[in-house]
């Protein structure tokens, strides 16, 4: 067994429990000389870092079990910090500090301030973080936090579910769960279900075994110029055509990016415009939210009209070099973006929805411009 202090987010007691398990009844506050810890408002986890002179609150765990260290440990290098042996109380203790650069995290912690912005998300993050021990190295848990810490936003969005008119208002919670295992876990996850749900006889279903898609929430934004009536379509290459057996998997899009931890969808569609294209959007019009494929996966689009001054007729560049994006930009009249639609050659969803739900609007949208 062994001493382990735990700081920041680590010694947060929702996070604490599921690291700990009832060994967290036994943590008692503690403080480590010449130590900080240290986070950002745009940051979910806080570090710790050696500074001489500073102190660092947090708790300290004595005679922790194997299994409390080892999951505490790869936590820890999965958020950038490693283990050292450290003084306290006059006894040897485990503790976790990152390296003092480069850190993006300077200011000092504040847990109040924290819980209440990131909590629920770290929370979330933690029990996926801890199914991944023993399938992914640190490096491959740093290399995935931001797509972890994107399925924690997907998650706590999910909670604001559109209202129940029409539909049964039967909750999530009466389906019973009997397994869930995680299958793949890259990148991406897919997770089997091994469940019984209720019918709309009354009777419970029989027993089924899901397979489901486990994504992030996207914002999908159509840049749409209502001065000059042109629109802005991105082409690049896609997966799931090539994979499907497409001999064109090149594809006509709208900007779409990934809901990123703490960031709202619109602020991706502001933010994904100005990476892929280069666009600074002056306003922004929701068409809808939705899920885009219920049977098999959780991603939710967010989808809307971005207006934006789109003054040349051209093809363009556009994409991060370090998301390997390669990206195509085509800048053309609304009319000859619609007949995409006829001809076939709009074949992604969103794109369809957007230029048919701007075909009705863009009246409104021009005598407002």
């Amino acid at each position: 067994m062994t001493d382990i202090f735990l700081c920041g987010a680590m010694a947060w007691p929702p996070v604490l429990r599921l690291l700990a398990g009832d060994a967290a009844d036994g943590a008692r506050p503690a403080v480590l000389q010449d130590a900080a810890t240290l986070s950002e408002d745009g940051c979910c986890f806080p570090v710790c870092v050696a500074q001489v002179g500073r102190t660092a609150e947090g708790i300290l765990l004595r005679d922790a079990p194997r299994d409390v260290l080892d999951r505490a440990t790869f936590l820890a290098a999965g958020l950038g910090m490693d283990p050292v042996d450290r003084h306290i109380e006059g006894g040897a203790v485990r503790c976790f500090l990152a390296a003092p650069a480069p850190l993006t995290q300077t200011a000092e912690w504040k847990e109040t301030l924290w819980a209440e912005r990131w909590g629920a998300h770290a929370g979330l993050a933690v029990q996926e973080i801890l199914t991944h021990m023993g399938r992914f190295s640190p490096e491959d848990l740093r290399g995935r936090m931001s797509m972890i810490l994107s399925r924690a936003e997907a998650r706590l969005a999910a909670r604001d579910s559109a209202p129940a008119t029409l539909r049964t208002a039967l909750e999530a919670g009466t389906a019973e769960v009997l397994d869930r295992q995680t299958p793949h876990a890259g990148f991406f996850l897919t997770r089997s279900y091994t469940l019984r749900h209720p019918g709309f006889d009354g009777a419970m279903s029989p027993t089924l075994i899901r397979e489901v898609f486990v994504a992030t929430d996207a914002a999908i934004v159509l840049p749409y110029d209502p001065v000059r009536d042109r629109l802005l379509l991105v082409e690049q290459f896609r997966m799931g055509p090539f994979g499907r057996g497409d001999p064109l998997p090149w594809v006509l899009e709208p900007v779409a990016g990934r809901v990123d931890a703490g960031e709202r969808p619109e602020t991706t569609a502001r933010r994904e415009c100005m990476e892929e294209a280069g666009l600074a959007l002056r306003g922004l019009e929701h068409v809808s939210s939705h899920y885009c494929s219920p049977g098999c996966s959780t991603e939710v689009f967010h989808c809307y009209v971005g207006l934006c001054d789109l003054p040349e007729m051209e093809q363009g560049t556009g994409g991060l070099e370090t998301e390997d994006e390669d990206i195509r930009t085509h800048v053309l009249g609304f009319e000859a973006a619609l007949e995409l639609t006829r001809t076939g050659e709009a074949n992604i969803g969103p794109l369809v929805l957007l230029l048919l739900w701007l075909e009705r609007e863009r009246p409104r949208l021009r005598a407002i411009a």
